[in-house]
């Protein structure tokens, strides 16, 4: 009779609250039934639903692995950074992190007020630092706190606006990101040993808003969070970026593969281009331009500069923190010189640092998507191949009503010869497609009567 009732009980315990039920020591569960049964057959029953009982309540938090994940970004004018909110922490706490395209893993600052009951500082030579690619064992004589024991392993962490460079602690602890279901938001789930860096408080004195807590690193390195997002919930290495061009609405990234969908209903991801893409040694996005033209025709500059170098120089680049494109210094004279040419018969304004051409914003029509100005094309592979540049990320309102051109002299011997800021990137959908070495790039999302801050943001399944 007692076995019968606890039967019942084990088949009509309800789901949700099995969610909370702690996984059953088998070993317990046959003692204390096995010596009552007098059939063979009625204990190997029990055992079978025994066992199975176990592993569903033992996997049920762990059934929903997402394909895809989100973060909202925000754009922060005054800085010219776009800045995403990551929850870390147990108890889960919201901070703010720019976003560094380029950046090798997730960094924050560990020295003030860092609280959580799930940070753990891996040893030397473990597991851990060996994923992170660490060769140097920290030490700290100081008190032991978040970001500061003996015998942990280090990485070098780096500000991306002054490139001020600090040693810091590897650590892990808890992160929540919120999946997608198609057009919405998904359930928030959760990755309980993250892997990243705690960086001095130094580092963000310069160049970063008061408010952001570190930077949130997607370049191509073991643990930045592309890495440990795709190898924790199993899908393909992926993202993409979609950047609001204002700060009164919030943007997105997307890591997985897609679609993406955009009020009213539009996959924004059906209509990208594709290109090679190159990654550098550092880690760094880098795409082949083979030119550059202007309202269809090709600007005479040095092509050479455009490809990139075995020790990582020339080229082109793709950057978050950039604000604007910038060029290298012939590049950017025989750039400038082919644009205005186009429009000569539109007088020039006094430039407004740091652009060198401006012009009166009356004099230009306004289309969907942006001023009504020449178009620009980055070419890849081959002619079809083709990144188009429209107004609306070609030209910036430097002061009311002055609009400059928003490519800047990147001098004479800059890293890279180009350099796709984040201005151009701007509503558009920017896919970094690691599995396949592609980058996939829509031209401005303004042309199909959407944006990035058209992300169904609230609604959710």
């Amino acid at each position: 009779m007692f076995i019968s009732h606890f039967l019942a009980k084990l088949l009509t315990i309800n789901y949700t609250n099995m969610l909370n039920v702690p996984s059953l020591n088998y070993s317990l569960v046959q003692a204390f039934l096995i010596p009552t049964m007098a059939s063979s057959s009625l204990q190997f029953l029990l055992i079978i639903l025994g066992i199975s009982f176990v592993v569903f309540v033992s996997d049920s938090q762990t059934l929903f692995k997402p394909n895809n994940l989100m973060l909202l970004t925000h754009k922060d004018g005054a800085a010219n950074l776009h800045v995403a909110r990551i929850s870390k922490r147990t108890p889960q706490t919201p901070l703010y992190f720019a976003v560094d395209l380029n950046g090798r893993f997730l960094w924050v600052n560990c020295e003030k007020n860092y609280v959580s009951s799930t940070y753990r500082a891996p040893r030397c030579h473990s597991t851990q630092c060996s994923r992170a690619n660490s060769q140097y064992c920290h030490k700290c004589s100081s008190k032991a706190r978040p970001g500061c024991h003996n015998n942990t392993c280090g990485l070098m962490s780096a500000n991306p606006v002054t490139h001020q460079n600090a040693m810091g602690e590897v650590a892990q602890d808890m992160l929540s990101i919120q999946s997608t279901r198609g057009s919405n938001p998904g359930p928030v789930v959760m990755i309980p040993q993250f892997l990243f860096v705690c960086a001095p408080s130094r580092l963000l004195q310069l160049g970063i808003p008061i408010y952001v807590q570190g930077i949130a690193g997607l370049g191509h390195a073991p643990i930045a969070l592309p890495t440990q997002f795709a190898s924790h919930f199993g899908f393909r290495p992926s993202f993409a970026l979609c950047l609001s061009s204002t700060s009164a609405h919030s943007g997105v990234i997307f890591f997985g593969q897609g679609p993406f969908y955009m009020l009213p209903g539009i996959d924004v991801s059906s209509s990208v281009g594709y290109t090679p893409l190159i990654i550098s040694r550092e880690g760094e996005y880098h795409v082949g331009v083979r030119s550059i033209r202007i309202n269809h025709k090709a600007v005479p500059l040095n092509t050479s500069l455009l490809k990139l170098t075995k020790r990582g120089t020339g080229g082109t680049m793709i950057s978050t923190i950039t604000p604007y494109t910038t060029l290298e210094h012939s590049i950017h004279q025989a750039f400038t010189k082919f644009f205005t040419n186009q429009l000569s018969s539109i007088p020039q304004l006094t430039p407004v640092a740091p652009f060198s051409v401006c012009y009166d914003s009356k004099r230009f029509a306004r289309t969907r998507a942006g001023p009504g100005v020449p178009n620009i094309d980055l070419v890849f592979s081959s002619e079809s191949v083709v990144w188009t540049i429209l107004g609306a990320n070609s030209m910036v309102e430097a002061h009311p009503g002055v609009l400059c051109l928003g490519f800047v002299d990147g001098g004479l011997h800059p890293r890279a010869s180009v350099v796709v800021g984040a201005h151009q990137l701007e509503d558009n959908l920017v896919q970094f497609d690691l599995a396949r070495s592609r980058l996939g790039f829509s031209s401005s999302l303004l042309s199909q009567r959407t944006s990035c801050a058209n992300f169904n943001f609230t609604q959710t399944p």
